[in-house]
């Protein structure tokens, strides 16, 4: 069956949002690509995500051909967090509804990500009669079991309760990579059956190789450094703190290793820091690395190639990643990546061919693979080539085709169970 007109929902988290940000990254990269990819093979694509500005347009066509964003009115004007967001759930799904109908909107199908958009779709469901497909992007019995130590809250029971329900009515579900399709079968007991993996995607035509020199140039930065980069959310599960100690260390025994290097934090916002931010640069105040830590706040997409292509590696040292989109748009900038041997860095990163694996929160291993590329930084010339090479099979064309492919297997199951 065709799929004429699919609605997304991005119940938390606009594709509109700014990089960077406390809860944006890779799942509103995702949502958006993927949005743009379906709307140039003819789909209408209407992405809904809650009204969280006074400055939200109720409909945007930004996107492109066939894909709108739709703000609905849902709690107040503000951002907030995913347990902030829950209680208005039902109003969203509401909303929804209330904007089908004035506008005379029927869809094929539904494309929910995160646990919150999954309970609208619940809901959709119900009521519209249609299927729904389900994205989690991260999974609350991953972090909870990542987060059994100090300083990391865990999360309550409600998300793993309604990711259990989402996963027993959902139609399909995408996992990411075939770790969190084991997850899913080992963690929430999950009907084999209606899983399939299919990974994120990567835009080419914004992210591909360019001489290291330029981008620095472009940036101002000096061409003779050694430059490491972070880029993502400042949260405790990525792992910054592990990256300083890192350094740290190799200032204890190598001091002169760090005099031409430096190591640049994207994300965030340094004047206005959340709790771990501020952590972070008290942090590199007490190990005396102001000279190498430059924290630059969130950058727009357009932006990070050059950082990316300007950098010897990136670091991605993440306590729990469902994929690590970071790593894959760094690679086909032809930019190696040091990362967690976790979820979608273990799946994407062969180790020593076209990056570097290390073990979870171990700043030793870290250090040891920082000091092979401050000593000779064209150690990773070769994994330059290679890691952009290995990013070219995830281009959203191809992840959308499969995508559309599962959307319409679906749709002719539903049709057949409900004639009209």
């Amino acid at each position: 069956m065709k799929i004429d007109h699919l609605a997304i929902l991005s119940v938390h988290t606009s594709p509109l949002a700014r990089l960077g940000g406390e809860k944006t990254g890779g799942m509103n990269v995702y949502v958006r690509e993927l949005a743009r990819e379906l709307g140039r093979r003819g789909i209408h694509v209407d992405v809904f995500t809650r009204h969280s500005s006074p400055d939200d347009l109720h409909i945007d066509t930004s996107l492109g051909s066939n894909v709108r964003v739709i703000t609905i009115q849902a709690g107040p004007h503000e951002v907030l967090s995913p347990d902030e967001t829950y209680p208005y759930v039902q109003e969203f799904a509401a909303g929804v509804i209330a904007f089908s109908t004035l506008h005379n909107l029927r869809y094929d199908l539904i494309y929910s990500h995160y646990w919150l958009s999954g309970c609208v779709a619940i809901t959709l469901k119900e009521i519209w009669g249609i299927p729904f497909v389900q994205m989690f992007h991260t999974l609350g019995h991953m972090k909870n079991r990542v987060a059994l130590k100090p300083n990391v809250p865990t999360l309550p029971d409600l998300r793993v309760s309604q990711e259990s329900r989402i996963i027993r009515l959902a139609d399909r579900i995408v996992a990411a990579t075939p770790a969190e399709h084991a997850q899913l079968l080992w963690l929430y007991r999950a009907d084999r059956r209606k899983i399939v993996i299919i990974p994120p995607g990567v835009n080419g035509e914004q992210f591909f190789p360019q001489p290291m020199e330029e981008s620095r140039t472009r940036l101002g930065l000096e061409t003779d450094q050694t430059i490491f980069l972070f880029v993502g959310r400042i949260e405790p599960l990525k792992g910054v703190d592990t990256i300083l100690r890192a350094f740290a260390s190799i200032k204890r025994e190598s001091p002169g290793l760090l005099a031409k290097s430096r190591f640049l934090v994207i994300g965030g916002d340094p004047g206005q820091p959340n709790a771990e931010l501020a952590r972070l640069i008290q942090r590199t105040r007490e190990l005396h690395l102001e000279s190498v830590v430059d924290f630059l706040g969130a950058k727009d997409q357009n932006h990070l190639r050059d950082y990316y292509a300007a950098s010897n590696a990136v670091i991605m040292p993440s306590e729990y990643e469902s994929f690590g989109m970071v790593a894959l748009e760094a690679m086909a900038c032809g930019t190696p990546v040091i990362a967690s041997h976790v979820g979608g860095l273990a799946f994407l990163i062969q180790d020593g061919d076209n990056g570097y694996l290390i073990p979870v929160g171990e700043p030793n291993a870290l250090s040891d693979k920082l000091i092979q590329i401050l000593i000779n930084p064209e150690s990773v010339s070769a994994m330059r080539m290679k890691a952009a090479v290995a990013a070219r099979q995830y281009t959203w064309s191809a992840i959308a085709e499969q995508l559309e492919a599962i959307f319409e297997r679906i749709g002719l199951s539903s049709a057949r169970r409900h004639p009209p």
